[in-house]
């Protein structure tokens, strides 16, 4: 039988949630919920993730990334322009239902894992 190693982890695998919605016609806003402080550590690191990290993953501008980081309820919001307006006719999901999945899906580099987890 071949051996399995276990798959890096992804940024979904410390949060409770992570989603994506309209925050109006023109815009996206994406929540992590993260499960506890370690990892909101890894969430809210801005050497892993930031604003140029969420617009190269959804090409996007940099510099219209908008990121909140709140640490009181271990969440980090990010919200930016949608590529195209909302129910236009180049728009593939009208209640930015799906955004999330690439951010979920980011992997953890070793370095930003809780002690232990390596």
């Amino acid at each position: 039988m071949p051996e399995h190693s276990n798959p890096s982890p992804v940024l979904g695998d410390y949060a409770i949630e992570i989603r994506s919605k309209n925050a109006g016609p023109f815009w996206v806003t994406m929540e992590t919920f993260m499960k506890d402080s370690a990892g909101y550590a890894i969430a809210a690191d801005e050497s892993f993730l930031n604003e140029q990290v969420v617009a190269d993953l959804y090409g996007v501008d940099a510099a219209q990334v908008q990121m909140f980081r709140i640490p009181a309820l271990n969440v980090v919001k990010i919200s930016f322009p949608r590529p195209v307006p909302q129910a236009s006719l180049r728009d593939r999901d009208i209640h930015a239902g799906q955004h999330h999945v690439p951010l979920g899906a980011l992997q953890v580099p070793d370095r930003h894992l809780p002690r232990g987890c390596v």
